[in-house]
């Protein structure tokens, strides 16, 4: 299997809201669930390239990157700041690499 940008964009997408979901179930955070969702609809537009060109998503993961980071830096937990930082920088890179 040939894994692309896009392949990468829609695997990130589910677990974006995942952890949306799981953030809203274990914690009541509504601003996790809204948030996920938010970016998980214009990662799925810029996926389907209805949202500009690949460096749209790029922002956006960018975005996450830096929003991760803030909360990773606050509360110094791998989980769920930490994990989600690794996972955007890893999605970002990929993103720009393939």
């Amino acid at each position: 299997m040939n894994v692309t940008p896009t392949i990468v964009l829609w695997i990130y997408v589910i677990l974006l809201m995942a952890g949306g979901l799981a953030g809203y179930l274990k914690a009541g955070s509504k601003v996790s669930l809204i948030t996920s969702s938010i970016f998980a609809v214009a990662l799925s537009l810029c996926a389907l390239g209805l949202l500009g060109p690949s460096y749209v998503a790029d922002i956006l993961l960018g975005i996450l990157v830096v929003v991760f980071g803030i909360r990773f830096a606050k509360k110094k937990q791998f989980m769920p700041g930490g994990m989600l930082l690794a996972m955007t920088v890893v999605v970002l890179a990929l993103h720009i690499l393939l």
